[in-house]
């Protein structure tokens, strides 16, 4: 294919993509309530508080906007797939559906583990720090804010086994090599556990740095089983 076809095609996948986006965001508007409701839970009854007109009609499409993009990421990552199959070699070709399925697993086991120990643990930390004192009642626009930034932030930080696969299945880096570096992965793990948290608490920031490291040392696992 000539270089303006190449841009054609990536035109139209960028496209396809894009209409899976929109329709992914309009039905998670649609069912926004139950999505909302299913949020609120880890927040042990706390009492959630508008406080400006239209907040929570912000905050739906906030939502709907993160759980549309979850749900549009399948024909997202086959209209990539597509695209770049054809300059793949055979070898390369192999890793993509084992690399495909092991990235959909790592990044709902990393929403599972947000939702149910990270999340519940800092807002646990937060309402008994306060409890006596203030009042629990919290704006739904900075609760969403915190929770949606750390179910994502953690999904994303369980892609990094895949990362380690695909750099020991390239030649890039071996397992050796990364096992020498576990100084510097904990010190990065501390650092990205004090970034990807939205609080400040040392207990949410230490169950991902925990978690990370786990993560680490068990893509470095995988890549010895590659024979890298």
């Amino acid at each position: 294919m000539s270089l303006f076809d190449h841009l054609e095609e990536l035109r139209w996948r960028i496209f396809y993509a894009l209409i899976a986006v929109v329709v992914g965001i309009t039905g998670c508007f649609i069912a926004v309530k139950p999505i909302v409701q299913l949020l609120e839970v880890p927040a042990q009854g706390v009492k959630f508080l508008q406080l400006a007109p239209g907040e929570f009609f912000f905050v739906s499409f906030k939502v709907a906007g993160y759980s549309g993009l979850v749900v549009a990421s399948p024909v997202i990552l086959y209209q990539i797939i597509q695209f770049v199959l054809p300059g793949l070699t055979r070898r390369e070709r192999r890793l993509i559906g084992p690399v495909i399925i092991g990235s959909t697993f790592l990044f709902a086991a990393g929403l599972v583990f947000a939702y149910f120990l990270l999340i519940p643990a800092a807002l646990n930390f937060f309402i008994n720090y306060g409890e006596g004192v203030v009042e629990q009642i919290w704006s739904i626009d900075k609760y969403f804010e915190f929770v949606l930034l750390l179910l994502f932030s953690t999904g994303l930080a369980f892609q990094i086994p895949i990362i380690q696969v695909l750099l020991g299945f390239l030649g890039i880096v071996s397992s050796n090599q990364m096992l020498q570096g576990w100084r510097f992965v904990i010190v990065a793990a501390v650092v990205l556990g004090a970034v990807l948290t939205p609080s400040t608490d040392p207990l949410t920031q230490s169950l991902l740095a925990g978690a990370v490291l786990g993560l680490y040392f068990g893509g470095i696992g995988l890549v010895k089983l590659l024979g890298k």
